[in-house]
């Protein structure tokens, strides 16, 4: 899942309650910084994983083959925005974690889209050792970060995905059916959890926003 910047949400004369501030439009890693802080990019994380997770219980009785490909286009998607949430990452050893986890997605997501007629037992495979790894790259930046609002949410997120990995892994699916079923589950729980971080981080902006105004406003 998406970890938002890695302290207490900024404030400023150019600072917005929907996101940071602006910033110069020449540096593109500053750009990628201001995008990545925003709660609308954490929600649309979240939809990104809820939608699939929503297609997949709706139709269960699809193909291995179909299942395959939306599962590869989740993996690659939710891989682009966790590259560009590692860039709202102040400190190069909180942005590192971040990469890696957005380099893990997308080569996931290759790998299912490459050969979508791959076993059940490899799909499973693919999807259970992302979550894991994810979920324990989420916990250790949460735990590393520096004032994190709402560090409960995101490690509760994070335990949800080593969860997800792990029943993954450990259960095995004899079919395309029962396979269905429990990534499709487990997508709508990961993407519900997410929705909460994403309100919870705007919560957060929003009160740094009225805290900064309000010392503007009081007398010296």
């Amino acid at each position: 899942m998406t970890v938002p910047r890695g302290s207490a949400p900024p404030t400023g004369p150019g600072h917005r309650p929907d996101g940071p501030a602006p910033t110069p439009a020449g540096d593109p890693a500053e750009l990628l910084a201001a995008l990545g802080g925003s709660w609308t990019w954490i929600l649309g994380s979240a939809v990104a994983t809820l939608v699939p997770g929503v297609l997949v219980l709706v139709w269960p009785n699809e193909s291995l083959h179909v299942l395959a490909v939306l599962i590869g286009l989740y993996l690659l998607v939710i891989g682009v925005f966790r590259f560009v949430a590692a860039f709202s990452r102040r400190e190069q050893g909180e942005r590192l974690p971040g990469l890696l986890l957005a380099l893990l997605f997308v080569l996931a997501g290759v790998l299912c889209l490459r050969n979508p007629m791959q076993t059940i037992a490899a799909l499973s495979l693919i999807v259970g050792v992302v979550w894991l790894v994810s979920g324990m790259l989420t916990a250790y930046t949460a735990l590393a970060t520096r004032d994190l609002p709402h560090r409960g949410v995101v490690l509760a997120a994070a335990a949800l995905g080593i969860v997800a990995g792990v029943v993954v892994l450990a259960l095995p699916t004899e079919s395309a059916r029962a396979l269905t079923r429990l990534l499709g589950l487990w997508l709508v729980l990961l993407g519900l959890v997410e929705l909460g971080v994403a309100f919870a981080w705007r919560a957060a902006l929003r009160r740094a926003a009225a805290a900064h105004q309000g010392g503007i406003a009081a007398p010296l």
